[in-house]
């Protein structure tokens, strides 16, 4: 086993990040991971995502990401793993950590255009409506995933154990800088997408579509953004979010930008004299490669947060590269085309702090892309 590297640090008050980073190193094999499949009908729009090389084909991306996450690489899928520009889901780097580390993720439908078909909660959900309709999750449908959020949360936290929380949700990353912008953070350029050179005109004339049909002007509140401009993902884990930090349960918020968004809706939502409280417990960790992507800064988004919310937001990023790979899927990492998703990040970090090493990491990718290549 080589040496484990340390997590690049991205936010966050160094006494506080060490504090986060020692408490997930002593549990790390005992971390519950949360898999939220979640849809909007924002995915559809061309050229607004790169989670598969066409619109139809995205409607897939969650079922397969999913099946290859519990069956992994020898498994014979019902649903492949969906063709993109370039390189492999991040899926694959997500499975080598959960059976290296012997996680068993929980999966959970929150309004997918496919089913996974493999073990998981349904919870009878649909797609959400394009953002730029103004009305994409309705105000019923939001309080009622807030809720059951918060639910989950309350009861998870009662095993002490940490909480790693992923998503996959096709076109989230535009849906995450609409609920950014409605939160009155000023995120336009600095939140992150699929594609290798991400459209921010695109995304931000969909954002604006999105306010004006849905009346919002500046800093609305929570619940009325989510339900104007949300995706069925981001409800359920702020309001997991925010119940299992204020009960002192360390979260890995694994994803970038769209996990920044829930921990902006966790925190506006948290009254101010605990949102100090809820910063230290739960981080955003992403993959080196969204981290140091130039045309975004997950790190200055961070830094709106904390000065929106008074607060310090711990941000990481794993160590684990692909620029030594003899495999052209993972080479496809280092030249933009792929990024994050499916926990990947977060994942990796996880792989970190157990105390194993991220050339051990490339090594089971690799062989992952190898299985893949002969089926």
């Amino acid at each position: 086993m080589s040496a484990a590297e340390p997590l690049l640090p991205l936010s966050g008050a160094p006494g506080a990040a060490e504090r986060w980073c020692q408490r997930l190193a002593a549990e790390a094999s005992q971390t519950r991971v949360l898999l939220l499949l979640g849809g909007t009908e924002t995915a559809a729009v061309p050229g607004i995502s790169a989670a598969g090389a066409t619109p139809e084909s995205r409607r897939y991306t969650a079922a397969a990401d999913a099946e290859y996450l519990l069956r992994g690489p020898h498994h014979s899928p019902q649903v492949p793993l969906p063709e993109l520009p370039a390189g492999v889901s991040p899926a694959v780097i997500a499975r080598a950590v959960v059976e290296g580390l012997a996680l068993e993720p929980w999966l959970v439908d929150l309004g997918v255009p496919v089913p996974p078909a493999v073990p998981h909660l349904s919870l009878g959900q649909r797609p959400a409506r394009c953002l730029s309709t103004g009305q994409a999750l309705g105000l019923e449908r939001t309080r009622q995933l807030w809720q059951l959020g918060r639910r989950w949360g309350e009861r998870l936290a009662r095993s002490g154990q940490p909480i790693l929380l992923a998503e996959c949700v096709p076109g989230g990353t535009t849906t995450a800088l609409a609920v950014l912008e409605g939160l009155g953070i000023r995120a336009a350029g600095l939140v992150s997408g699929s594609q290798r050179q991400p459209d921010h005109q695109l995304k931000a004339r969909l954002v604006a579509q999105g306010l004006e049909a849905a009346g919002l002007q500046g800093s609305a509140e929570p619940e009325r953004v989510l339900a104007a401009l949300g995706d069925p993902m981001q409800p359920l884990a702020a309001g997991l979010v925010q119940a299992a930090a204020q009960a002192g349960t360390p979260l890995l918020l694994a994803g970038g930008s769209q996990m920044a968004a829930v921990l902006a809706v966790a925190l506006a939502a948290t009254e101010p004299s605990r949102r100090p409280e809820l910063a230290a417990q739960a981080a955003v960790v992403t993959t080196a490669w969204l981290a140091q992507e130039r045309s975004s800064n997950l790190s200055a988004l961070l830094a709106r947060l904390g000065e929106r919310w008074g607060v310090e937001p711990l941000g990481f990023a794993a160590a684990l590269r692909f620029s030594g790979s003899s495999s052209p899927e993972l080479q496809a990492y280092e030249q933009g085309f792929v990024k994050e998703g499916v926990g990947a990040g977060g994942l990796a970090a996880l792989w970190q702090l157990s105390g194993r090493g991220c050339s051990d990491l490339v090594q089971a990718c690799e062989q992952a892309c190898h299985v893949l290549r002969q089926t």
